[in-house]
C-alpha cells in the first residue's frame, strides 16, 4: 500500500508546531527554480534559427506558389483534353495529392525529430523538398511522352508532400524553442514571413515570365524556370540549416539535465518519439490543432494560392493582372507581419486570432462582391480585407501551434496534426471551392467556404489556453539576459525570515 501524503495525513496541530519540517516536504515535491534550470538565449544563435527556418519555410511555399499559379499552364502542358474546367480540375487534383501523403511524411519526420533532434531532421526534409521540385521542372511534357508525363508529375509532388510533412512542425518547434519566452510571437512571424517571400517569389517570377513570354513560349518551356530555381535555392537553405546548433530546449530534454519546477512541472528526460503516446495521452489537444491550423489553411490557401485562379479563370482577368494584385497584398502583408507578432506577444495569442478568424467571419462576403464588381481599386480593397484578416493568423499561429504540446513530443504532435488537418482542408481547397462554383454555379462559393472555416476556428481560439509570454510545456523558463535570468530565479525564492 502507497504511504501517504505526509502534509494531508499530518495533523493541522502538528504543522503548527513543525513549520519547518512540513515547508522542507513541500519544497522536496515541488522545488523552486533555480538560476541553472533558466536558459539564456543567444540574440545571434536565435536569428541565425529564425533565417535557417524561415527560408526553408520560404521555398516550401515558393514551391507550392509556383504550382498554384503555373495551374492553368500545368493542366496544359500535363493534361491536355481539350475542356479547360477538366484540365483546372486535373491540375488542382495533382496540387492536392502532396497533401494526400504529408501526415505520412509528418508521422516519419515527426517522432524522429522528437528522437535524434530537431536540426538533422529539417536538412533531411530540406534536401528532398528541393530535389522533388527541381526533378518537375524537367520532366517531358505530355506531347512528348504521354501518360508517363502527368505519372511523373505525381511522382515528384508526391516527394514534396512527403517531404513537407517534416518541415512547418519542424521548423515552428525549432524557433519556438530558440526564442525567449516574451519574444515568441515576434520571432515565429518570421516562419511566415517567410511563406510570404515564398510567394512573393513565385508569383513575381510567374508574373514576369507571363509577361515576358507569350502563351505558347511558356507551355513550351518557361514554365519549367519557376521549378529549376528550388535547386540552387535549396543549397542555400541546407547550408544554413547545417551551421546551427540543436535548440536548447532540447538539448537539456536529451541530456537529461532540466530541473522539474513550478514553471516546468510536466518535464520529460526522454526523446523517444512514440506516436502512440501522442494519439492515447494528447488526442484533446491534438483535435484542437486539427481544427485550428484546417481554418488557417482553408483561408491561407484560398487568398494566397486559388485567388489568381479565381480572378482568370472565374472572372475573365488576366493571369498577370491577378498575380499583381496578389504580389502587392502579399507585400503589404509581408511588412506589417512582424509587427502582428509583436502584438500577440503584448497583448495574447488568443485575441490576434479571434481577430483574424472573425475577419473572415464577418468580411469574406463583403470582400468577394468587392471583388467581383472589378476594377483595380474594387479588387484590391477585397484582396486586403482578406489579407489583412489573414496576416492576424499568419503572424500568430507560429508561435501558437508549437506551445499546445510539450517538448518531448512537440515535433511529433505538431506534424501530425498540422499535416493532417493540411491535408484534409488546406491543399483540397482550390479544388473544392474550383467544384463548387461549378456545381452550384455561383461565384461566391469562396467566401461561404472561407467563412464556414471561420466559424470553426473561433470556436477552436475559443477553446485553447493563452500562451503568451509563458514557458513552452515540458520546458524551463527561457529569457533574454543573465540579469532577467537572476531576477526571475530571486523572485521565486522567498526572503529568509530571522
Amino acid at each position: 500500500m502507497a504511504a501517504p501524503d505526509p502534509h494531508q495525513a499530518a495533523d493541522p496541530e502538528a504543522v503548527k508546531r513543525h513549520p519547518t519540517l512540513f515547508r522542507a516536504i513541500r519544497q522536496r515535491k515541488n522545488p523552486k527554480l533555480r538560476r541553472t534550470d533558466i536558459t539564456v538565449t543567444d540574440e545571434r544563435a536565435v536569428r541565425r534559427a529564425v533565417k535557417a527556418a524561415s527560408l526553408g519555410n520560404a521555398m516550401e511555399w515558393f514551391d507550392f506558389g509556383i504550382y498554384s499559379y503555373l495551374a492553368v499552364t500545368l493542366g496544359h502542358v500535363f493534361f491536355p483534353s481539350g475542356n479547360d474546367t477538366t484540365q483546372l480540375l486535373s491540375s488542382f487534383a495533382t496540387f492536392a495529392v502532396a497533401f494526400l501523403v504529408r501526415p505520412l511524411g509528418g508521422l516519419f519526420f515527426g517522432p524522429m525529430g522528437d528522437r535524434i533532434g530537431r536540426k538533422k531532421v529539417l536538412a533531411l526534409t530540406m534536401i528532398m523538398m528541393a530535389l522533388g521540385t527541381f526533378a518537375i521542372g524537367v520532366i517531358p511534357s505530355h506531347a512528348s511522352i504521354g501518360l508517363w508525363a502527368p505519372a511523373l508529375l505525381i511522382l515528384f509532388r508526391l516527394v514534396q508532400g512527403f517531404s513537407t510533412g517534416g518541415e512547418y512542425g519542424g521548423a515552428s518547434t525549432f524557433i519556438a524553442e530558440y526564442a525567449p519566452d516574451k519574444r515568441r510571437g515576434y520571432f515565429g512571424s518570421f516562419l511566415e514571413f517567410g511563406t510570404l517571400g515564398g510567394y512573393v517569389g513565385a508569383a513575381g517570377l510567374v508574373t514576369a515570365l507571363t509577361a515576358l513570354l507569350d502563351p505558347a513560349q511558356m507551355e513550351s518551356w518557361g514554365w519549367r524556370i519557376p521549378f529549376l530555381v528550388a535547386g540552387p535555392l535549396g543549397l542555400v537553405g541546407l547550408y544554413l540549416r547545417l551551421r546551427l546548433d540543436e535548440t536548447p530546449a532540447f538539448q537539456k530534454l536529451e541530456g537529461g539535465t532540466v530541473h522539474a519546477t513550478d514553471a516546468a512541472d510536466g518535464i520529460e528526460t526522454t526523446t523517444k518519439g512514440d506516436l502512440a503516446i501522442i494519439f492515447r495521452q494528447y488526442w484533446p489537444t491534438l483535435i484542437l490543432c486539427v481544427c485550428l491550423v484546417g481554418a488557417y489553411n482553408i483561408t491561407d490557401y484560398m487568398v494566397l494560392s486559388y485567388m489568381p485562379t479565381y480572378l482568370s479563370d472565374e472572372l475573365g482577368y488576366s493571369e498577370t493582372h491577378g498575380l499583381l494584385v496578389l504580389l502587392t497584398v502579399m507585400v503589404l502583408l509581408m511588412l506589417v507581419i512582424s509587427r502582428v507578432g509583436r502584438l500577440s506577444d503584448r497583448f495574447g495569442r488568443k485575441p490576434l486570432l479571434m481577430t483574424g478568424m472573425l475577419g473572415f467571419l464577418l468580411l469574406s462576403l463583403p470582400a468577394f462582391l468587392l471583388i467581383r464588381q472589378g476594377g483595380m481599386f474594387a479588387i484590391t480593397a477585397g484582396m486586403l480585407m482578406l489579407g489583412l484578416s489573414l496576416v492576424c493568423m499568419l503572424g500568430t499561429m507560429s508561435a501558437a501551434l508549437p506551445a499546445l504540446f510539450p517538448t518531448h513530443v512537440r515535433y511529433g504532435s505538431l506534424s501530425v496534426g498540422y499535416n493532417l488537418s493540411a491535408s484534409l482542408f488546406g491543399g483540397t481547397t482550390p479544388l473544392m471551392i474550383t467544384a463548387l462554383i461549378s456545381w452550384s454555379g455561383s461565384e461566391l462559393m469562396p467566401a461561404y467556404y472561407a467563412m464556414a472555416a471561420a466559424l470553426v476556428g473561433a470556436i477552436s481560439v475559443a477553446c485553447m489556453k493563452e500562451t503568451a509570454c509563458k514557458p513552452l510545456a515540458g520546458s524551463p523558463p527561457s529569457v533574454e539576459t543573465p540579469e532577467e535570468a537572476a531576477e526571475l530565479a530571486a523572485s521565486q525564492t522567498p526572503d529568509p525570515k530571522f
